[in-house]
C-alpha cells in the first residue's frame, strides 16, 4: 500500500490538546463519594441557599429582555401566576346547577343511526364478454367460474366495500386462469365497481342508511384468440413397441391447448409406460411455445423412459409379518415376466387384504442384472410394518321365530405364520347356543386358497327339532372376500357329525330322541357376475352345492343333498334396483324318516321366506310343529330404492317345502313386506317387517327381521 501523509503532524496535535495541571490530575484520581454522602451534601447546600435568600434585601425591578423593561400587568404585577389570572367570563365563574335539574336533550343527526350488528352491503355480479369463449369450449365456463367465484360464494352480501374489492380482485385472477386453461392465453380481464343511484324520499334514505348503496361488481372479459397445437414433440428414447408413446398420447395437432387434456395426456404416458415394462419412466416438464401472431403453440415434452425391465426376485424389510417366500405366493407374476405396474398394485392390495399390516409398500429396485432382450431384472422390495394381530368381533341379530342371536369371537390372525389364524367363537341366542374353534390357513400353498379345520358344539331348540350336536370338519375353498370378489369360486371338504335330536314318530304319536352319526363330503361351485359382494346392483350369481352323506341311526343310510341358488340384479335408475332370487333343493337316496331332522330342508324366516316364522313352512306334525322335507322351492323379488346412506325396500317372497325328493312347486306360500336399509362401509344394515298372505290359524300377523347385509 502507498504511504499516506497525515493531515496534521504529531507536534500540532499535541499542542492542540489542553494541558492538565497537577491539581486537575489529583482531582481526577480522587475516588467518587457514595450516594448517601452525595444526598447529604445536596441537602445541606439547599438549606444554606434558603437562609441566604431570607436575609438578603430584595430589590424589585421590572424584568428585562435585551435591556428593555417589560411593563406591569393590569393588577400591577410584573409576573402573574396562572392560578391568579382574572376571570372575565361570568358563566365560567357561575356555580354549577344541581345534578337533578340538569336537562340533556339528544343530539339530532342528519341521518338515522345505523345498527352496527346488521350493517351489510348488497351487491350483484355481472360478467360481460364471456359468451363467445363459452360457446367455443366443451365445458361451461360460466358455470365453472361460478363454482369457484368468491363473489358468487358471498351470496351477494359483504361487510364493507373493501371486502367486495378483495373478492373482485380474486375473481379477476380466477377468470384469467379459467380462460387460460381453455387456451385463451391473451385474454384481458378488467374489473370495476358500479355504484347504484341514490333513491329519493325519507323511506328510501332510511333504507340506504341501513343497507348502504347497492353496488355491482363488474368483470369485463376480452377472450382474444384461442391457441391451438401446431406441433407436438416428444423427446424420448425408442420404446418397444416403437409407437408405444404415440399410441397412448391422446393430444393431436390442430386441437385447442386445453390444460385438462394436456395434463391427462401426460398422466396417460406416466401410467402406460410402467405397465409395458418401464418401471422407472419419468415425464419431464412440458414447454409450450406460443406465437401471438398466429395463435399457434408448439408443445414439447421430455420423457425419460428408463431401462426396460423384467421381474426378478422379492426382498422384504421392516417389521415382518411373514417372509419373502410367502410374498411370492401372493404375487401373480414370476421371475422373467415383463414388468407391469398393475401386477405390483395387485400384490400391494393382496398384502393389505391379509389384515396383518399397519402399513406395507412394494417398489421396484434396479439391479443392473441383464435379463436378455435388452432388459434388466428388478427386485421387488416389500417394506412391511406388522400391525396388531388380534381381533375381537361381535354381531347381533333378531328375527321372529329365531329370537335374539348374539355372536362374539376372538382371533389371532397370525398365530401360526404365515397367515395361520386361530379363532374362538361363541353363540348365545334364545334358540341356539354354542362354542367352537377354527384354525384357518389363508393363501395356503397358492393365492386365495384357504384351509379350515373346525370343531364346535351347539345346542339348538327350535320348533322343528331339539338337538345337541358336535362337529369336526375340514374345508378347502377358493372364496370371494369383501376385498377380492372372484368370478368363479369353489369349495370341497369333509365333516363328521355326532348329534342327538328329537323327531315326531307317527307310529307312536309322540316325539322321541335318536342319536345320529353322519359322515359327509361336500362340493360347491359358484359364478359371480355382480358388481358388489355385499350390496350388488347389477349382474347375477349362481351357486350349486352337492353333499353326499351317510347317516347311521340303527342302520346306515346313504343319501345326497343338492341345492342351487340363482340371484339377479337390474338397475332401473341410479337409485332403484330390481332384485330377484330362486332356490331349489332336493335330497335323494333316503326316506325322510331316515334323515336327521337337522339335515332336512326347511323354509321360512329372514333368509328364506319372510312373513313366516323360522323353518315354519312345509309338512307339520299333529302339534303343528314343522318336521322338514326332502325338497324345497323358494323365490323372492325386491324393489330397492336408495337415497344417500338410507334405503327403502319393498318385497314379495314365496316358498314351500315338500315331502317328495323333487319340488312340485304347488301350494306355494307368499309373504310381503317393506324394509329399511342403512348403508355403511362394511355393508347395509337391514330391518324388514313382513306379513303372510293368506294367513292361517297360528301364524303370526307380523314378522320382524334385523341383520347385516341384504336378504340376498
Amino acid at each position: 500500500m502507498p504511504e499516506v501523509e497525515p493531515i496534521i503532524s504529531d507536534e500540532e496535535f499535541e499542542k492542540a490538546i489542553p494541558s492538565i495541571s497537577a491539581e486537575d490530575d489529583a482531582e481526577l484520581d480522587r475516588p467518587l463519594e457514595s450516594i448517601a454522602d452525595f444526598e447529604k451534601r445536596q441537602a445541606a447546600e439547599a438549606a444554606k441557599d434558603v437562609e441566604t435568600t431570607a436575609d438578603a434585601t430584595v430589590e424589585t425591578r421590572p424584568p428585562q429582555v435585551d435591556g428593555v423593561s417589560i411593563p406591569a400587568l393590569a393588577d400591577g404585577d410584573t409576573v402573574e401566576a396562572i392560578g391568579d389570572a382574572p376571570i372575565s367570563d361570568s358563566e365560567l365563574a357561575a356555580p354549577l346547577p344541581p345534578l337533578e335539574s340538569f336537562n340533556v336533550e339528544p343530539v339530532q343527526f342528519a341521518e338515522a343511526e345505523v345498527d352496527k350488528d346488521n350493517v351489510s352491503i348488497a351487491y350483484t355480479v355481472k360478467v360481460n364478454g364471456l359468451e363467445a369463449a363459452d360457446e367455443s369450449t366443451d365445458v361451461d365456463l360460466a358455470d365453472l367460474f361460478g363454482d369457484l367465484s368468491a363473489l358468487y360464494g358471498g351470496d351477494g352480501k359483504a361487510d364493507n366495500a373493501a371486502m367486495i374489492r378483495a373478492r373482485l380482485s380474486a375473481d379477476g385472477e380466477l377468470m384469467q386462469r379459467v380462460l387460460a386453461s381453455e387456451g385463451y392465453y391473451d385474454a384481458v380481464v378488467d374489473t370495476r365497481i358500479d355504484r347504484g343511484e341514490r333513491e329519493e324520499g325519507q323511506e328510501a334514505q332510511e333504507r340506504q342508511a341501513r343497507q348502504r348503496r347497492s353496488i355491482t361488481a363488474v368483470i369485463d372479459v376480452k377472450p382474444g384468440k384461442r391457441y391451438t397445437l401446431a406441433d407436438i414433440i416428444i423427446n424420448a428414447a425408442p420404446t418397444i413397441p416403437p409407437t408405444l408413446i404415440a399410441d397412448n398420447f391422446p393430444l393431436a395437432v390442430g386441437e385447442p391447448i386445453v390444460a385438462q387434456r394436456v395434463q391427462g395426456a401426460e398422466a396417460a404416458i406416466a401410467l402406460k409406460l410402467p405397465q409395458e415394462g418401464y418401471p422407472f419412466a419419468k415425464v419431464g416438464q412440458r414447454d409450450i411455445l406460443l406465437d401471438g401472431a398466429t395463435g399457434d403453440g408448439v408443445y414439447t415434452l421430455p420423457v425419460d423412459i428408463g431401462k426396460r425391465s423384467r421381474f426378478g426376485g422379492i426382498e422384504t424389510t421392516g417389521d415382518l409379518a411373514f417372509d419373502a417366500d410367502h410374498v411370492e405366493v401372493l404375487a401373480r407374476f414370476k421371475r422373467g415376466d415383463l414388468y407391469d405396474s398393475r401386477m405390483v398394485d395387485d400384490l400391494r392390495q393382496a398384502l393389505v387384504a391379509t389384515g396383518l399390516f399397519s402399513s406395507v409398500a412394494a417398489e421396484p429396485q434396479a439391479t443392473g442384472e441383464s435379463a436378455g432382450d435388452d432388459t434388466e431384472y428388478v427386485t421387488m422390495l416389500v417394506t412391511q410394518q406388522a400391525g396388531p394381530p388380534r381381533t375381537l368381533a361381535a354381531s347381533a341379530g333378531y328375527s321372529t321365530g329365531e329370537g335374539i342371536r348374539l355372536e362374539g369371537s376372538w382371533t389371532h390372525r397370525n398365530l401360526f405364520p404365515p397367515e395361520g389364524a386361530l379363532t374362538f367363537r361363541g353363540v348365545l341366542g334364545t334358540q341356539e347356543q354354542g362354542i367352537g374353534a377354527t384354525l384357518r390357513r389363508s393363501n395356503w400353498g397358492r393365492r386365495d386358497r384357504t384351509l379350515e379345520l373346525v370343531t364346535e358344539v351347539t345346542r339348538s331348540n327350535y320348533d322343528a327339532f331339539n338337538a345337541i350336536t358336535g362337529r369336526i370338519g375340514a374345508r378347502f375353498s377358493y372364496d370371494s372376500t369383501p376385498i377380492w370378489q372372484k368370478k368363479f369360486t369353489y369349495a370341497y371338504g369333509a365333516e363328521l357329525i355326532a348329534t342327538r335330536e328329537d323327531d315326531y314318530d307317527f307310529t307312536t304319536g309322540e316325539r322321541s330322541y335318536d342319536f345320529y352319526t353322519i359322515l359327509g363330503l361336500s362340493g360347491q361351485v359358484g359364478m359371480d357376475r355382480t358388481d358388489s359382494l355385499l350390496n350388488p346392483t347389477k349382474g347375477f350369481r349362481i351357486t350349486s352345492l352337492i353333499q353326499p352323506e351317510g347317516s347311521l341311526a340303527g342302520r346306515f343310510s346313504p343319501y345326497a343333498r343338492l341345492r342351487t341358488d340363482v340371484s339377479g340384479y337390474y338397475p332401473v335408475t341410479d337409485s332403484i334396483v330390481l332384485a330377484g332370487r330362486v332356490r331349489v333343493g332336493s335330497i335323494l337316496g333316503a326316506a325322510r324318516e331316515r334323515l336327521a331332522p337337522s339335515r332336512r330342508f326347511y323354509a321360512g324366516g329372514g333368509g328364506s321366506v319372510r312373513g313366516f316364522g323360522y323353518q315354519d313352512l312345509g309338512p307339520k306334525d299333529p302339534n303343528n310343529d314343522p318336521i322338514g322335507g326332502r325338497s324345497v322351492a323358494e323365490a323372492a323379488f325386491e324393489t330397492r330404492y336408495r337415497f344417500g346412506n338410507f334405503g327403502v325396500v319393498g318385497f314379495v317372497d314365496a316358498g314351500q317345502v315338500y315331502r317328495s325328493s323333487a319340488p312340485t312347486f304347488q301350494n306355494l306360500r307368499f309373504g310381503a313386506g317393506i324394509g329399511a336399509r342403512y348403508y355403511t362401509n362394511f355393508g347395509p344394515m337391514r330391518f324388514d317387517i313382513a306379513t303372510p298372505i293368506g294367513r292361517k290359524p297360528g301364524e303370526a300377523r307380523v314378522s320382524v327381521y334385523v341383520s347385516i347385509g341384504q336378504a340376498f
